[in-house]
């Protein structure tokens, strides 16, 4: 009988690979469970008879050189501080996910707010994120740029919340700024819309991690036409969590009523033509270099739910430069409210 390479082979093959995956993976969370409770006897020793009192450094060298003689590597002082610091920053150990590998925490831990560890870990096990894409993601401070997008539009934001309760809307979705590091173009730099465009497209898994969970590309340069007159729309995207269709225009520059009037003609036009019973409201994102704050509050921006304008820049700044950034664009809106 000859078995070959399908049927049979085949699915006892994926069998034996998903039994081999399985294994390596709760090998990996008990070891993460183990340095979980390594973390957690090192802190009560500390704390042994005073909250203040004081692990020495000699005794957690003593402790290191003993475990690394009957253990192996992975047990030096620097790595039991980490599991130290692992427990502090995961008190509860029901909350760890095992779909995450230990080098997955040790860039958690690290992030200081605990909403964002608690983000970052639950995003990092359910979108299936390498240790390298977590780690951009952290120092891109994504959790914060979604906060802060969410911030900019409270009233909105509190109605969604209230019509929709536990449904993700659109501002669990936009930032802002969009880093664009990886397409490794010069800032300064003179480029076209069509350049960018082509560029976001040849990295497009990069571009989709970068826009959030649920995005899928449906199409460039998408023509609409009214009467005689034909438009294109940069780029099309549907996201099948908020079900809707997702159009994107890129600006090289600073924001215009122009831009603004084009989108709000594109979403109208797939509201009306393209939308299906089914679908969410079409949503119009516009990247741009720059925004005029004046533009934005006398526009459709101001109080819009569909379209939306958001800076990009094409380097990770530094985490004080994005907080800076932040905190910037924050004070200035509660200024114009003022």
């Amino acid at each position: 009988m000859e078995i070959g390479k399908g049927g049979l082979y085949a699915d006892i093959k994926s069998i034996l690979e998903q039994a081999r995956g399985s294994a390596v993976r709760a090998v990996n969370f008990s070891m993460v469970i183990a340095y979980w409770e390594i973390g957690k006897r090192i802190v009560e020793e500390e704390q042994q008879g005073s909250k203040r009192a004081v692990f020495g450094q000699a005794t957690l060298k003593q402790l290191s050189v003993q475990l690394s003689n009957e253990f192996g590597k992975g047990f030096d002082e620097s790595n039991l501080r980490n599991m130290r610091l692992f427990y502090q920053a995961f008190l509860i150990r029901d909350a760890l996910r095992h779909e995450l590998s230990w080098t997955h925490y040790r860039f958690i831990m690290k992030v200081d707010n605990t909403d964002a560890r608690n983000y970052y870990m639950n995003e990092a096990a359910e979108q299936n994120w390498s240790t390298r894409v977590l780690e951009r993601q952290i120092n891109s401070l994504y959790f914060q740029r979604l906060l802060s997008s969410k911030n900019k539009q409270p009233l909105i934001a509190k109605a969604e919340a209230e019509n929709k309760q536990d449904q993700p809307t659109i501002f669990d979705f936009v930032k802002d700024p969009y880093i664009l590091e990886f397409l490794q173009l010069q800032p300064n730099a003179t480029l076209y819309e069509r350049e960018l465009e082509t560029e976001l497209l040849n990295k497009l898994q990069l571009f989709l991690l970068e826009l959030g969970k649920g995005f899928s590309f449906v199409a460039r340069q998408k023509r609409i036409s009214a009467d005689n007159e034909h438009f294109y729309i940069d780029l099309v995207f549907y996201n099948y969590i908020l079900k809707c269709f997702i159009l994107v225009d890129l600006k090289v520059g600073k924001l215009s009523h122009q831009d603004i009037g084009q989108m709000d003609l594109y979403v109208r036009y797939y509201e009306d033509q393209i939308k299906q019973e089914s679908d969410n409201p079409t949503i119009g994102l516009i990247l741009c270099t720059e925004k005029n704050e004046t533009i934005v509050k006398y526009s459709v921006l101001k109080e819009s739910k569909q379209i939306f304008a958001s800076k990009y820049k094409l380097y990770l700044p530094s985490e004080k430069e994005l907080i800076d950034e932040l905190n910037a664009e924050l004070a200035q809106l509660k200024n114009k409210k003022l």
